[in-house]
């Protein structure tokens, strides 16, 4: 019986061994290439800025497989996994998200994230990241959302060539810097565009053809409007390019493009805007146009009126003279109108002031009309003195 010790021994011995070796196995369900990634993603930001209650100080590599369930202490926030058994052939688990809380993390965005092949969301939104956008991103081909909104990001616009699934990409609110790259105009299924609040300069280049929203407000793009560049853009409903250096003129093809609802264009330096009736039985479907703040000069476009939806016009603190067109007064659709800081001379539209007024928000003030009554909220801030109203028009009265 004592010569069996031994024996037992060594056997329980292997037999506890094997079944560590099996329990490690089953708790390693991630593709060791996407650990090696997140690895690197976590390695790539500054340790001082990840606060121990964030999701990222609980991505504990020796401690925890990244995908094993239930997830009570590690890796318990800040990406998802797809199951193993739903993996090509029953392989590992793949990780298909990245976002993360907004908690402040600063560093770079490791290039190996490219690695995660399988990666379909990524978003850093609200942190402190700096540095360039590594080009790597343009691999990840199954990548349908990636936003670094609001962070530290300097340097170009990545080209994201073989970004072909990218839906969404939003990279306002960073110091990116240069031209948009023109390959964006390749990205098929590309629907929302934001990189709003950056430094990007030069012209807008061509724009991919599912577009839906376009946001390039606060940055120093300069020139005309192309129609080149919107050749195409079928289902572009919302145009957002204020404060921005756009110069020239607005032509018709702008306000008639097939799908376009919401346009703002102000705080530019534009000169002119020519707008035609939209097709009867198409097109027309605007609904908001803010022109405030360029340095437009001409009449008021009375053709605006003509489009069935319009409920907003705003064309404030530019140059405009003549007189209010009549047909603002009898449009029912038009709830917002805002006219003041120009040179509007004459007797608004009687019935902007009836009781049963279609503008409910809106001024006429700082002009040159003469027959605003004092009443009404519309004539509000108080009209320009004479002398310059007939300085304006060059000594001819104004009424």
């Amino acid at each position: 019986m004592a010569n069996l010790l031994p024996s037992l021994s060594r056997f329980f011995f292997f037999f506890i061994a094997a079944a560590a070796v099996h329990h490690r196995q089953a708790l390693s369900i991630t593709s060791p290439s996407d650990v090696a990634a997140l690895k690197a993603f976590k390695a790539a930001v500054d340790p001082s800025s990840i606060p121990p209650w964030s999701c990222l100080a609980s991505w504990n590599f020796s401690s925890s497989d990244p995908c094993s369930l239930p997830r009570r202490s590690y890796f318990t926030c800040g990406f998802s996994c797809s199951s193993p058994s739903s993996s090509s052939g029953g392989g590992p688990a793949r990780i298909t998200t990245i976002t993360l809380d907004p908690a402040g993390y600063s560093g770079t965005l490791s290039p190996l994230v490219s690695r995660l092949s399988r990666l379909a969301v990524l978003d850093l939104t609200d942190n402190s990241f700096r540095g360039p956008i590594p080009t790597s991103l343009s691999s990840l081909s199954a990548l349908t959302t990636l936003s670094l909104r609001a962070n530290s990001f300097s340097g170009s616009v990545p080209a994201f060539t073989g970004l072909k699934a990218l839906q969404s990409l939003d990279l306002s609110y960073n110091s990116l810097s240069g031209p948009l790259p023109s390959s964006l105009g390749s990205l098929p299924s590309l629907t929302r565009l934001d990189i709003s609040f950056n430094r990007l300069t030069g012209s807008i280049p061509k724009l991919p053809p599912n577009l839906l929203e376009l946001a390039l407000r606060g940055n120093s793009l300069s020139g005309p409007l192309s129609k080149d560049s919107f050749a195409g853009a079928a289902q572009l409903e919302v145009v957002e390019l204020a404060h921005n250096s756009l110069a020239g003129a607005l032509e018709p093809w702008l306000f008639l493009l097939p799908s376009v609802q919401q346009i703002d264009l102000a705080n530019n330096s534009l000169t002119r805007v020519d707008v035609a009736a939209p097709p009867a039985g198409g097109g027309g479907g605007l609904v908001a146009v803010d022109l405030g703040f360029n340095r437009i000069e001409g009449s008021v476009p009375g053709n605006f009126a003509s489009y069935p939806q319009l409920s907003s016009l705003t064309l404030r603190y530019n140059r405009l003279r003549g007189d209010i067109p009549a047909e603002f007064g009898r449009k029912a659709t038009l709830r917002r109108l805002f006219l003041d800081g120009n040179y509007l001379k004459g007797k608004p539209p009687a019935e902007l002031f009836s009781s049963g007024a279609a503008v409910a928000f809106g001024s006429l003030g700082d002009n040159c009309l003469r027959e605003c009554p004092a009443t009404s909220q519309l004539c509000a801030p108080s009209q320009k003195p004479d002398a310059v109203c007939k300085q304006a028009y060059g000594g001819r009265p104004t009424s």
